[in-house]
């Protein structure tokens, strides 16, 4: 029989989100299908303005309500005191231009009605875009060499990925702070895994494994936002921590 190789490290796939919305909730499917631009429908839609930029939490906390769930043929948006949207994964609308960060993309409006659904919900004009397949939007070449990592409308790649120690040592570090525990789901990853020490998710990689599209980051400025509203207090004691947890490390994009 085939020798079989050595590994530095074996992990396990502890949880698996994807997140059809740019910036409103996630859904935990038991699997999902990886394509060109990561796990498909994950942020296939995006919410943008008047303007046909994007809009997240970081402007607009009541996004984090908005809840997603895909079906079969559809997907159905629920929020507080909002009727439910059904959208079809099948429905295709007037082409659009739609700017996510500093990239121009071609892009699907959704219509009238998910417009209108977003503008009241969120008390601004905005319409619901979907990414166009047709658009090939790539990851910097700087830190994705030959690798040509494309990605709908997430931030810029196609996975990210977190670890469940890095989330635990996140929380011990909070706790001494005096304040509740935070969930995997405000970081919104797509893969979670398991097997891992802490923010090990980040070291540089090796020479058996390496991620196709990863960047070294340092975040310094942090904002949480969450289905139930949160103390300025805790907000202040969990971004310390985040702050502590991440300097220096490589993270996720």
């Amino acid at each position: 029989m085939p020798e079989v190789p050595a590994f530095d490290v074996e992990v396990r796939l502890a949880a698996l989100y994807v997140h059809p919305i740019k910036s409103c909730g996630g859904t935990a499917p038991d699997e999902a299908l990886l394509i060109e631009t990561g796990l498909e429908f994950d942020r296939a839609w995006m919410v943008v303005d008047a303007h046909g930029r994007f809009v997240t939490q970081r402007q607009l906390p009541r996004m984090a309500l908005i809840q997603p769930a895909l079906k079969a043929l559809d997907m159905v948006l629920r929020a507080p005191g909002m009727l439910a949207l059904t959208v079809s994964l099948g429905e295709v609308g007037a082409a659009v231009r739609v700017t996510v960060w500093n990239d121009e993309v071609a892009a699907c409006d959704m219509g009238d009605a998910a417009a209108q659904w977003f503008s009241d919900f969120l008390s601004q004009p905005l319409r619901l875009v979907r990414f166009d397949p047709a658009q090939k939007r790539l990851a910097s070449a700087q830190w994705t060499g030959e690798i040509a990592a494309e990605a709908a409308f997430s931030d810029e790649y196609p996975l990210l990925i977190t670890s469940q120690a890095s989330l635990d040592e996140l929380n011990r570090q909070i706790a001494t702070m005096g304040a509740a525990p935070v969930t995997m789901q405000r970081f919104r990853p797509n893969l979670v895994l398991d097997g891992l020490e802490a923010h090990a998710d980040r070291c540089p990689p090796t020479k058996r494994a390496r991620p196709a599209a990863t960047r070294p980051i340092q975040r310094r400025h942090w904002r949480l936002s969450g289905p139930a509203p949160a103390r300025p207090a805790f907000l202040h004691r969990a971004a310390q921590a985040l702050h502590t947890a991440a300097r220096g490390a490589r993270v996720p994009c």
